[in-house]
């Protein structure tokens, strides 16, 4: 016999559902993208980094500057508790200024000054990312130029990488640091500035190659001379589920959306970054310090 549900049942289901529903969304608003931080732990085994050193990276992505989902009291937190994890080298992988969600922006002059305290041996070095662009209307309106981002950051001892190369080592042994230009500076425009062969031409010797890229985009087309990839961009989805991110396209067949990836004997590692952008929520993806170790034994990848 089938017995059908009471009205006060239906009623009450429909409650807890709205509640669940409502719950969820004050997290995703209120909680994850403001409050949340990890540590994202990654020890990939990286066919082009035998002979490189062992070094310990940190990585900061999509920080989105504003009021109030990225305040300078929570860009002071990042900064201090990536110096707790004495990385060798910081690399900040672009998308400094507010996106689409900004209730207050914030000045970029003050950014710099608190990304200057990032502290480790090798140095601080960065890229741009497509906002970079986007937010500065000089850029826009001359499809040209230099973001005024790249100069701040500059002025404070942080290296901007656009389609250039730099050699460093640790320990005796060298390895090659690679940033690209942005894919997608303009808006409504294809071109980007970004020259991966003109780069990679820079790398006079057989030392291993790390790339920074901020759009994951560009990753089928890395050669394997590259031992690793570090990407943005996609804030992981921002809303992950079931270990899948449904808002990111996937790129040549391939799910580039977040964490560590690979095509073939290539590695990317794409950081779901800090800041919010088009939507002010965050959901499974809380904001995360990526931590790569490379030429030591640690786990795969882990999040604290």
């Amino acid at each position: 016999m089938l017995i059908l549900p009471s009205r006060r049942q239906v009623l009450t289901g429909l409650g807890a559902a709205a509640g669940v529903v409502g719950a969820t969304g004050v997290y995703g608003f209120g909680v994850e993208p403001l409050h949340r931080l990890v540590v994202t732990r990654y020890a990939p085994a990286l066919p082009g980094w035998a002979d490189g050193p062992a070094l310990r990276i940190a990585v900061l992505a999509d920080f989105h500057v504003c009021e109030p989902f990225m305040p300078f009291d929570r860009v002071a937190e990042i900064v201090d508790a990536t110096n707790a994890l004495r990385p060798d080298l910081i690399l900040m992988l672009g998308d400094y200024p507010a996106g689409e969600v900004a209730w207050s922006r914030l000045p970029l002059a003050d950014f710099a000054r608190l990304a200057e305290g990032l502290r480790a041996p090798l140095g601080t070095y960065s890229i741009l990312g497509n906002h970079d662009w986007w937010d500065d209307h000089h850029t826009q309106a001359t499809l040209g130029g230099t973001p005024q981002v790249r100069r701040l950051l500059e002025a404070r001892g942080i290296p901007v990488l656009e389609n250039d190369v730099l050699r460093l080592a640790r320990d005796g042994k060298p390895f090659w640091l690679a940033g690209l230009g942005d894919q997608e500076p303009f808006k409504g425009r294809l071109e980007g500035v970004d020259d991966l062969p003109g780069t990679l031409a820079k790398v006079t010797d057989d030392a291993p190659v790390i790339l920074m890229a901020h759009e994951p985009h560009i990753f089928p087309e890395v050669p394997s001379r590259v031992a690793l990839t570090l990407s943005g961009h996609t804030h992981g989805g921002q809303i992950r589920l079931f270990g899948r991110s449904p808002a990111i396209r996937r790129i040549a067949g391939h799910d580039l959306s977040y964490g560590h990836c690979t095509i073939g004997d290539r590695h990317l590692i794409v950081s779901g970054g800090f800041g919010v952008s088009r939507i002010p929520v965050r959901f499974g993806v809380p904001p995360e310090i990526v931590l790569v170790e490379l030429g030591r034994s640690a786990p795969e990848a882990t999040s604290a």
